[in-house]
């Protein structure tokens, strides 16, 4: 297993994880604009035998970070991907020095909510409605990263 930057390069093999994992996948041109435009922004990737098989995108400010998405491949989950894509953000965030990590996720999405806990984040409260489709989002914070 390794881990990279994302580049331009690499939009199609993200494109494809994104639109198997998400309810609204970003355009070609958001992930573009994220990868290429986006100051903030930070796409790692995970690569098995130079395989793209997942990715983390966050955004940087000052001391914290945002975690915008985290998603395997389909036939690559439950392996242990998402939570050596979280260990590596936190090497780079802990560069950084980052102080907070936070997220929203889908109320329903319990598997990455047990992931998010299990890895220290704690629930902060509910967004009510904060999804397109009107799911709520639990906020969750980690501190001293």
């Amino acid at each position: 297993m390794e881990f990279k930057v994302a580049t331009t390069d690499d939009l199609k093999a993200i494109k494809e994880i994104e639109d198997e994992s998400f309810h609204k996948p970003f355009t070609l041109e958001e992930l573009t604009y994220e990868i290429k435009e986006n100051p903030f922004s930070k796409y790692i990737l995970c690569l098995i035998d130079g395989k793209i098989v997942g990715f983390i995108n966050f955004w940087i400010t000052f001391d914290s970070a945002t975690i915008n998405q985290i998603a395997t491949k389909k036939e690559y989950r439950n392996k242990g991907i998402a939570t050596n894509l979280l260990e590596y953000a936190e090497t780079l965030l802990k560069k950084e020095n980052v102080e907070f990590f936070t997220l929203e996720v889908r109320k329903s999405n319990v598997a990455a909510i047990n992931l998010y806990l299990k890895f220290g984040f704690i629930k902060i409260n509910v967004k009510k409605g904060y999804y397109d489709d009107g799911e709520d989002a639990i906020y969750m914070v980690k501190g001293e990263i």
